[in-house]
């Protein structure tokens, strides 16, 4: 049969095989989906810290509730300071030139508390209209405020969430700062696209090792857990046939003693 005709005999509805690389994209693209488009804006409020470790026994009790808050306190700090830095470099003074940069620095921020891979959305969204209200015409596409705002959402998003979508952040923040640049940043002193990919792919590096390192002190507790109650089954399960053996023996006995008494009675009682 020729290969022709071996085509021609395929069933109509059966679709071909697809390359490596189709497949690959694919996954990709279904990555991304899931990673930033999915539910992006579910509420995920972040969790109180952690206060049962060695030193936080040792602060007071009503000090150790105050610092179980700690994370939150951060990041609001990090939110108000980036828009400490968009209110100081607008120069045009108080009004909606001031207060519309100041609140798109310190909003993002604040939303990672609750809907991190929405404040990510939200951060990308707010840079060019805090651009656009800022003063300051010497760096593009992120003005000084904004700059610190996507660098911490970042930052904060990769923490709450996973590599991958650390990973996909980070390529659609560079994606959208060459296009800024190549498209808009003619009139502009330079560009500080370089500048917040270097940064951030530090961050996200430093965020990554975190993450592989708490999943390997996870795998190993879970590994130890698992050590510990299979020794544990060993040991009982040893027990088990120990006592198993002894009570073997001691019926064995007993029924040995009791085989001899009845071959000797016939010699001990008449009748």
């Amino acid at each position: 049969m020729t290969e022709t005709t071996q085509t021609q005999m395929k069933p109509p509805g059966e679709a071909k095989p697809r390359s490596p690389e189709f497949r690959l994209a694919a996954d990709a693209l279904r990555g991304l989906r899931q990673d930033l488009f999915h539910d992006a804006f579910a509420y995920r409020p972040l969790p109180r810290m952690r206060v049962d470790g060695p030193l936080a026994r040792r602060l007071p009790e009503r000090v150790r509730e105050y610092a179980a808050w700690t994370p939150h306190a951060v990041i609001t700090a990090c939110g108000l300071l980036a828009m400490a830095v968009a209110s100081t470099a607008n120069q045009g003074g108080p009004g909606i030139g001031s207060l519309v940069p100041s609140l798109l620095a310190l909003l993002p921020v604040l939303l990672t508390l609750v809907r991190p891979v929405g404040a990510f959305w939200f951060s990308m969204a707010a840079t060019p209209f805090a651009a656009v209200f800022s003063d300051s015409w010497g760096e593009w596409p992120w003005s000084e405020g904004a700059f610190i705002t996507h660098l911490v959402v970042l930052t904060v998003v990769a923490l709450r969430t996973r590599p991958r979508t650390a990973a996909w952040m980070w390529v659609l923040t560079a994606w959208y700062g060459f296009m800024s640049e190549s498209l808009f940043g003619a009139g502009h002193m330079g560009g500080n696209a370089a500048p917040l990919l270097f940064l951030s792919a530090l961050a996200l590096l430093a965020v990554t090792v975190l993450h592989v390192r708490r999943t390997a002190e996870q795998e190993v507790t879970a590994h130890q857990s698992e050590t510990a109650q299979e020794r544990s089954r060993r040991t009982l399960l040893e027990e088990r046939t120990t006592i198993a053996r002894e009570l073997h023996d001691v019926v064995a006995h007993h029924m040995s003693v009791v085989a001899i008494q009845a071959e000797a009675a016939p010699y001990r009682v008449e009748n």
